[in-house]
């Protein structure tokens, strides 16, 4: 999602701007002053405090010498005309300890409780120190520049907190005032800055909206805005130009979409026909294609209608020769016996060879049997689609038996791998076709010009499918026929009798009878490897 960029307006940014500006500015000045004034009063109040400390000490002197303690309470009077002293305390220094001991205590009345000695706080008090709402100091009282005393003063600092509270509102309300000042000196700004740009707007508005590019900007009063003026207005003129050559464009493009249409038109009517002799093209093409597909079928069917024949006629052969043999045997027991020169060994070995005989028949009779019921069950299934339960290795072996003809007369090994007593319910006939095509194709194309070669048809169950993985280690197929392999007349054997509808067909039982799918895997030279998957019961 696209986040839109927040604009600001013209009049917004001179307030946020000039206002924040002169703000800040007069917040800093308020601080500046309230400081160096806050500075000034303080460094009064300490060198009035030192000036009187002073003017104490020379006072006091001479009755820290003496060490007349009531004479200076009486005579010291000048403490009650100091301004804003709080306490007084003069510290004599003992001679023999040489630790200051309080001498003389003044404080401004007698509502205020007393304060601690300074006696500890010497050091610290040498510079004046400035507290919450006082300033105290202490000072050396010396006689011979020996020090005989401190001088401690406590001076009220309420005064100054109270004229530097008026200064600091003072200087608030002079910054108001130059707010307020620069406040409406932006908004006239503003207005005279924006007044040509509302002006250049409404012209563009009223210009899109009747879509006249006639419309002219007026002279802007200064310099900048006349420049875009004059820049819209070069605009406007260009515009109407283009829109007049657009226009002309159109007019001439509608007259020739009339001439293209009536060509276009011509064209489709000639179209439709051609269309349609494809179309009826394209029938027979499909027409044909199916006849193929079932001559393919048939052909399929015929070779192993031949090789089955071929089959047949071994045993069929052995049980003619073997009953031939067993009648003329018997033909000439029958003279002996007629003669009344049959022997009993004569019997015998008459018996013995019509047992073989019997035995030779029976067997051969039964093989052509197994060849004719098989055959049958392969001719069914190959000409029905017909669901039925059935045994898949049985299938297999049906399979092989009827290509034994063909496998019998070749180098070539067929290896299964099927569980036992595995029973589905499918269509056996398309299995079949499918099978045989594979076969036939690996025999014919895979192992073409080679004295050997193997092919394996692995079988397995897997949930509610039935996956066939059959490969052969023939010379596998082209890189430029792979892709369309299963595509119908697709073959190598064009001109020599191939029809390239044999994978094709294969493709259309796998998908279409029996709703599976197939893939194809080979490298040339590498064999074949395809899979199969189709659902079953």
């Amino acid at each position: 999602m696209l986040t839109t960029k927040r604009i600001w307006s013209i009049r917004r940014i001179f307030l946020f701007s000039i206002i924040g500006s002169i703000s800040l500015l007069a917040i800093a000045s308020i601080a500046i002053l309230s400081q160096q004034q806050a500075n000034s009063y303080n460094m009064l109040a300490a060198n009035n405090i030192k000036y009187w400390a002073n003017v104490l000490t020379d006072e006091s002197r001479d009755y820290l010498v003496n060490s007349e303690r009531q004479a200076l309470s009486n005579n010291l009077s000048i403490s009650k005309i100091i301004p804003n002293l709080n306490y007084l305390h003069i510290y004599q220094l003992n001679k023999e300890t040489a630790t200051p001991e309080l001498f003389y205590s003044y404080k401004r009345n007698d509502r205020r409780s007393a304060i601690t000695e300074k006696s500890n706080d010497i050091n610290d008090l040498l510079t004046p120190a400035f507290k919450d709402k006082y300033v105290e100091y202490m000072q050396e009282i010396k006689a011979d520049e020996k020090v005989i005393g401190f001088i401690y003063l406590q001076n009220s600092t309420e005064h100054i907190a109270l004229i530097t509270d008026k200064l600091l509102t003072t200087n608030i309300i002079i910054a108001l005032i130059v707010i307020l000042i620069a406040i409406f000196i932006t908004l006239q700004l503003e207005r005279y800055i924006s007044t040509p740009f509302i002006a250049l707007i409404n012209t563009v508005q009223v210009t899109a909206r009747q879509k006249n590019f006639q419309q002219r900007c007026q002279a802007m009063p200064y310099l900048e805005a006349d420049m875009l003026a004059r820049n819209m207005n070069i605009l406007f003129a260009r515009m109407e130009k283009h829109i007049t050559q657009l226009a002309a464009a159109e007019q001439l493009s509608i007259e020739h979409s009339h001439e293209l249409e009536h060509k276009i038109n011509k064209r489709t009517e000639a179209l439709k026909e051609s269309n349609q002799d494809l179309l009826s093209t394209l029938e027979k093409l499909h027409q044909f294609q199916s006849q193929l597909v079932e001559s393919e079928k048939m052909a399929s069917l015929g070779d192993m209608v031949a090789g089955v024949a071929h089959e047949v006629n071994t045993p069929i052969g052995l049980g003619v020769t073997a009953s031939t043999l067993l009648a003329d045997r018997l033909e000439e027991i029958k003279l002996a016996f007629e003669d009344k020169t049959l022997k009993s060994s004569q019997l015998k070995r008459f018996l013995n060879e019509g047992s073989e005989n019997v035995a030779i028949i029976y067997r051969n009779l039964n093989r052509a049997a197994d060849l004719i019921s098989s055959f049958k069950k392969v001719a069914v299934d190959q000409s029905s689609e017909e669901v039925r339960t059935f045994e898949v290795k049985e299938l297999l072996t049906e399979v092989l038996l009827t290509l034994r003809p063909q496998l019998n007369c070749l180098p070539y090994v067929v290896d299964i791998d099927c569980p036992n007593g595995l029973s589905i319910t499918s269509k056996p006939g398309p299995i079949n076709q499918i099978l045989i095509n594979l076969i036939m194709n690996s025999i014919l194309h895979g192992f073409e010009g080679r004295d050997h070669g193997n092919i394996s048809i692995a079988v397995m169950p897997l949930s509610n499918q039935l996956n066939i993985i059959f490969k052969d280690d023939g010379i596998g197929v082209d890189e430029s026929i792979k892709n369309k392999v299963f595509e119908p007349f697709t073959t190598t054997k064009r001109g020599e009798g191939g029809s390239g509808l044999g994978m094709h067909l294969v493709y259309n039982l796998v998908t279409q009878a029996l709703g599976g799918t197939i893939v194809l895997h080979s490298e040339l030279n590498q064999g074949v490897n395809i899979e199969i998957n189709f659902p079953i019961n």
